[in-house]
C-alpha cells in the first residue's frame, strides 16, 4: 500500500454504498407494501444502513456489516431466482456477489480504521 493512503476511501466503496442504500429502501417500501415479511426484511435492511454509515466512515464495524448484507443478499437473491424462475434477479445475486468481492480485497480492507 502507498504511503497515506490508509483512510482514504476508494471509488467503489461510495457506489456500494449507493447501491446498498437503495436496496434497503426497496425493502423497506416492499415491507410497507405487505409485499416482504417484516420479521425478515427490516432487520436486514437496519443492518445494512448502519453498515453503510460506518463504511462511509471507513470503519472496520461497518465495513463488516455491508460485506456480511451483501453476501447475504447475494444468496437471498440468487433462491429468489431459483425457486421463482425470474431471470432478473440472477443479476441482482451477480451484482452483490461482485460487491462482496471488491469489499474482501486486501487493498479495500487496508484502507479502513
Amino acid at each position: 500500500m502507498a504511503e497515506g493512503t490508509q483512510g482514504q476511501m476508494l471509488p467503489g466503496i461510495a457506489g456500494i454504498c449507493i447501491y446498498m442504500l437503495v436496496v434497503a429502501l426497496v425493502g423497506v417500501f416492499g415491507v410497507l407494501r405487505r409485499v416482504f415479511p417484516p420479521m425478515v426484511v427490516l432487520p436486514i435492511c437496519t443492518m445494512v444502513v448502519v453498515g453503510v454509515f460506518g463504511l462511509l466512515r471507513l470503519r472496520r464495524w461497518g465495513w463488516a456489516l455491508v460485506t456480511t448484507g451483501s453476501l447475504f443478499l447475494s444468496g437471498m437473491y440468487g433462491w429468489m431466482a431459483k425457486s421463482m424462475g425470474q431471470p432478473r434477479f440472477w443479476v441482482m445475486a451477480a451484482l452483490d456477489l461482485c460487491f462482496f468481492l471488491y469489499l474482501v480485497r486486501q487493498e479495500t480492507r487496508e484502507r479502513l480504521r
